[in-house]
């Protein structure tokens, strides 16, 4: 599977608004956080995820999130592609990241604040993530 955007919507009337991605599915859901990085260190780089999908919303703010689809866990090449997808708290979608990925997320303002959705239980953790150096692959050319 391929990473994906999942589109979603807002409304706004006279009683405030509401953000929205109704075609989203929380069945595979394990767990989740909310990131907010450091105006000091704003690129979180690199963690790859055997098993676990990766399903980003930005709540706040705004982020790129680069991934790199793995070729080789032990010592992938570092001419891979990176993609990046720009997520804003106004967009209201989600990004799909499937398991076999490396993902960067990169705030691009003060109290930027995405969430991440996991499909892996906690249990399974350690025996999943893998970590590459912040450098491994370039994100701002």
């Amino acid at each position: 599977m391929d990473s994906k955007i999942i589109k979603g919507g807002n409304f706004s009337d006279h009683r405030g608004s509401i953000s929205y991605v109704n075609d989203f599915s929380f069945k595979d859901i394990e767990r989740f956080y909310i990131i907010s990085n450091s105006d000091e260190n704003p690129i979180r780089a690199w963690q790859g995820h055997k098993l676990d999908s990766k399903n980003f919303y930005c709540i706040n703010g705004s982020f790129k999130i680069h991934f790199v689809k793995i070729d080789n866990w032990e010592k992938p090449s570092k001419e891979l592609k990176v993609e990046t997808i720009i997520m804003t708290a106004s967009d209201s979608k989600i990004l799909h990241v499937p398991a076999g990925h490396a993902n960067a997320i990169e705030s691009l303002e003060t109290n930027s604040k995405l969430i991440s959705f996991s499909t892996l239980p906690l249990t399974k953790v350690s025996d999943d993530d893998v970590r590459y150096t912040s450098d491994y692959w370039k994100i701002n050319d």
